[in-house]
């Protein structure tokens, strides 16, 4: 049967009763830079076998051996000739360093042995203007400058506005400080905003965050794709709609379903000209970027020639509210046809054609007038004071104008359809997440890194500049609109108000169609840099193999083109098409965005914080603050966007991380959590050092010693399980084993000792660090381990062995005598000792006992410690149905009756759920051992008979 032995000292004893209450040579490889590998050739005697030279060689005695150690003279000793390069040797590998990603197939060639197959890399030359600042503007104007902004600004007032546009361009300014100083800090390869996050915190945050940029910037094409296809359904070409309502409140469900037809062949065509070649969509760039810069130049043209000359836009009011003006031609309820007054159609709108009595027309209709008013009283009209503050709507709310006179009755229902109605409810929130993606596409010249003549210059001067200069035409776009535009067309979504009119087209000069034709092709260029950039992203990703399921998306065409990742991205984009409305898509791919940049200023912080030695970025205007600043602001608009998104987005995120956490990603990229970690447990160990434990949180903190076999396999493996069902995954497990030899010729034993352990100790799941060491004795090893294992407070307090199978028999005395020697360590110690005994018959972690019993025979005081060994135990599934007993010895002069009781009120008191059984025994009966034993069993007697005499003085004195 199993069973084990315990050996308590007074220290570790007491301890568990009170528990159950309550200048080196620095080599560039040990630095963490991010230098490349170096392979190097090693010279050879003709027969397979190296030569073991000096490195100190003259240059005659180089050049007649022909040997290639001459290039090398970094290495202090000889072993490491074949990994030191030669200082001029190293330099010239670092200036021709690329920033391919590492493990490519491209990678390797580039590191290829042989010099003369390697290719000569092209010499990047784009500076900050064509590099950075250009390709940052094209990504970060987009189609809500053009589609929603004239509506923000009219729904939520200036004020309010601008401080929407204040607080997304401000979140964006601090991760772009925060991402400087990432980018600067090394090249960053393909992925981006992927790579910067990964290998500063590592794969998980990596490959989590790196999702949710993909997803982000796949939404992010469905998104520009939508607004093309609004303005071409809307303001381009309206007769191409193949859905019509025949009636106004099906309006909305015809418009949404041709946005779902014609958004579906518009990312057909989009994946198939990205599919064709990426180089036709960089051709188009310029074109698209002229488009924008054309389009916004018009805005501000227009708005100044409204000073003097403002366009006619005339809206048509029927007392204070607002009429859609393409179902009539004259703003009037009469006109005059040869001197005879004759009914309009608006009149026959409202009223029964061709009848002037007012008795059959609309209430509301009779007893308002029809005024016509100005859509664009100008920049020095004094409209901004009505559009200082906001004026939020209900779905289906009729746009009113305040200052109008009106009757207030109520009109026919049939008659909604003229007015001018919201066609969602607003609120500052929602206005927050759809402006939001305007502000993105900061990551355009970090992704460039590579093709930047400085890139330590070119990314934060000209991202900064970009965002600088975006931010100022948000503001005085807000301006200039409130100052411009008649309130009730700000807040008509698609311009219903000004004949189907783009409402920013109306201001724009010299024709409303350049705003129109602009912002079409500028959002389908927005759209093809997305879906160009989504695929290469999670190609990335693939490529690190950090989620195993995405490895297949790594893989492309010849040429390196992300095949698979389009086509998935193709599919996941039109789960957003599908959704067929601009401002639905919007705050969800804010929800990524947001996360991502949340993580760049983590990464930012962290590594500020951690001061890692690595962490040198040449951009020197950063600081840890700004990105908790930053942090705080996502996490805020992230909730003040929409909390049910922005917990969907952060519950994605988790998944994902504790879905590479499980998988166990094999990377290590030096990255910032590890060194968090190790912060962490240097402060904790520093804490722990301060004083000794209190004994309420003493447990047993075990030091195993495993027996290898020959072949360095675990002799006795259900040791390992029976600390793992013992600790449960809580406090301290340390594995140790003892090789036997010589340190330096045992070292590669050793480290596959180790390995071995390891092994076993992830199979019999056991949550701890192994330790082995090499020594010319077993006990020497022994008293090694017991000595040193450890580090400050975390240290062992049990030594847990086997016991010595076949001793008696064994002819060589070392099998009893380390036995008895690491007893004798342990005692001299203070340490607990366990041996367990024919642990062979242990259960396994995957058995269960639905009955049965665990024994403890308390025969001497140890401090409860026998106790606490098998509540443990019950803490494990294996023996949680299990039942305790205690049994105990009682001599003759004892009083049997009266210790279980004892016994019984002293568990109860320690919370403890156990049977009490006394054993009467004679002396003759008791063995010498248990004599030797006696001072500790009156201890044990005078502890009870105390406990008893505390009880009756508590009664007393109640």
């Amino acid at each position: 049967m199993p069973h084990f032995t315990v050996v308590p000292v007074k220290d570790q004893a007491e301890a568990s009763y009170d528990s159950l209450e309550g200048i080196n040579w620095v080599d560039y490889r040990d630095t963490g830079q991010d230098y490349p590998d170096h392979q190097d050739t090693v010279s050879s005697d003709g027969h397979g076998n190296h030569k073991e030279d000096s490195p100190f060689l003259s240059s005659a005695d180089a050049a007649s051996k022909k040997n290639d150690f001459y290039d090398r003279n970094l290495a202090l000793f000889e072993e490491e000739l074949d990994i030191r390069p030669k200082v001029s040797s190293l330099l010239s590998r670092l200036v021709s360093y690329t920033n391919i990603t590492q493990g490519a197939k491209e990678h390797e060639e580039e590191e290829s042995a042989l010099a003369s197959r390697r290719k000569t890399p092209k010499s990047p030359n784009m500076g900050t203007l064509m590099g950075v600042y250009l390709p940052c503007l094209q990504n970060i104007f987009g189609v809500i400058l053009f589609l929603r902004l004239t509506w923000i600004v009219g729904t939520a007032g200036v004020m309010q506005s601008l401080l929407i546009v204040l607080m997304c361009c401000s979140c964006t300014m601090l991760t772009a400080i925060s991402m400087s100083a990432i980018a600067t800090n090394g090249v960053v390869p393909a992925g981006g905003a992927y790579f910067m996050i990964s290998r500063s915190l590592g794969p998980e945050f990596g490959g989590a965050v790196g999702l949710c940029f993909y997803l982000g910037t796949t939404f992010a094409s469905a998104m520009y794709i939508l607004g093309a296809i609004e303005i071409f359904l809307k303001y381009l070409i309206p007769q191409a709609a193949i859905f019509h309502a025949t009636d106004p409140p099906g309006s909305d469900s015809a418009m949404l379903n041709n946005m779902r037809v014609y958004g579906s062949i518009c990312l057909s065509l989009m994946a198939v000209v990205v599919f064709v070649g990426v180089k036709y969509v960089n051709k188009l760039a310029s074109l698209f970027l002229a488009c924008v810069i054309i389009s916004i130049v018009s805005i501000y043209a227009g708005a100044i020639k409204s000073m003097t000359h403002p366009p006619e836009f005339p809206i048509c009011m029927l007392g204070n509210r607002t009429l859609v003006r393409d179902r009539f031609d004259v703003c009037a309820k009469t006109v005059i046809k040869g001197n005879i007054t004759v009914p309009s159609q608006l009149w026959d709108r409202f009223c029964l054609p061709g009848n002037l009595s007012s008795t059959q027309c609309d209430d509301y209709f009779i007893q308002n007038n029809v005024t016509e008013i100005q859509g664009i009283p100008g920049l020095g009209s004094g409209i901004i004071r009505e559009n200082m503050w906001g004026d939020y709507l209900q779905k289906g709310e009729i746009l009113e104008k305040p200052g109008l006179q009106s009757v207030d009755v109520h009109g026919a229902l049939e008659n909604f359809g003229m007015y001018v109605s919201a066609d969602i409810a607003t609120s500052f929130t929602l206005l927050v997440g759809i402006f939001f993606p305007s502000a993105t596409g900061i990551m355009a010249g970090s992704n460039r890194s590579g093709d930047l003549r400085d890139a330590q210059k070119s990314i934060p001067v000209g991202t900064i500049l970009a965002i600088t200069t975006t931010s100022l035409v948000y503001f005085t776009s807000v301006v200039l609109f409130g100052a411009c535009i008649e309130g009730v067309v700000l807040r008509d979504k698609f311009g219903d108000a000004v004949r189907k009119n783009l409402v920013v087209g109306t201001l724009s000069w010299p024709s409303p169609w350049v705003i129109v034709i602009g912002s079409f092709f500028s959002t389908i260029g927005a759209g093809l840099q997305s879906l160009t950039g989504a695929p290469r992203l999670l190609q990335a990703i693939a490529k690190d193999n950090i989620i195993p399921f995405l490895r297949v998306f790594g893989h492309g065409k010849t040429n390196g083109e992300p095949t698979w990742a389009l086509l998935l991205t193709g599919l996941i984009a039109e789960l957003g098409i599908l959704i067929a409305s601009l401002d639905m898509v919007a705050p969800i791919l804010s929800m990524f965005f947001l996360m991502c940049y949340l993580f760049v200023n983590l990464a930012c912080a962290v590594q500020t914080l951690l001061r890692t030695p690595n962490w040198r970025p040449r951009f020197k205007y950063y600081h840890w603050a700004l990105s908790f600043l930053g942090m705080s602001m996502c996490v805020a608009l992230m909730f003040i966007s929409s909390w049910y998104y922005a917990i969907v987005a952060m519950g994605i995120a988790g998944m994902i991380y504790k879905y590479i956490e499980y998988q166990g990603a094999e990377k290590e990229w030096g990255d910032g959590i590890r060194g968090l970690s190790l912060s962490a447990a240097r402060y904790a160990l520093l804490r722990l050092e301060v004083g000794p434990p209190h004994t309420k949180n003493w447990r047993p903190q075990l030091l195993v010693l495993l027996k290898l076999d020959e072949d360095l396999h675990v002799k006795y493996p259900r040791l390992l399980t029976f600390a793992s069902q013992l600790k449960a995954g809580k406090g301290l497990t340390i594995v140790g084993s003892v090789v036997q030899g010589n340190f330096l010729d045992s070292y590669g034993e050793m480290q596959a000792a180790e390995q071995a352990i390891k092994n076993m100790m992830e199979i019999e799941r056991v949550k701890g660090f192994c330790q082995v060491v090499v020594a010319s004795k077993v006990r020497e090893g022994v008293v090694h381990l017991i000595q040193s294992c450890g580090l400050g407070g975390m240290k062992h307090n049990t030594v847990v062995m086997g016991w010595p199978y076949g001793w008696r028999q064994s002819e060589d005395p070392r099998a009893w005598k380390t036995f008895i020697n690491t007893v004798r360590c342990t005692t001299a110690a203070h340490l607990a000792l366990m041996v367990p005994k024919n642990v062979s018959f242990y259960p396994s972690n995957h058995e269960r006992f639905t009955d049965g019993n665990i024994d403890v025979w308390w025969i001497v005081h140890d401090g409860g410690m026998l106790m606490l060994l098998p509540f443990l135990l019950k803490q494990h599934k294996v023996w949680k149905k299990c039942k305790m007993r205690i049994f105990t010895v009682a001599q003759m002069d004892d009083n049997s009756i009266q210790m279980k009781k004892d016994l019984a009120t002293f568990l109860y008191q320690l919370r403890i759920e156990a049977e009490v059984e006394v054993v009467e025994m004679h002396d003759s009966d008791i063995s010498a051992y248990t004599y030797e034993r006696t001072l500790m069993m009156e201890q044990r007697s005078q502890m009870l008979r105390q406990m008893r005499l505390s009880s009756a003085e508590r009664q007393r004195e109640v």
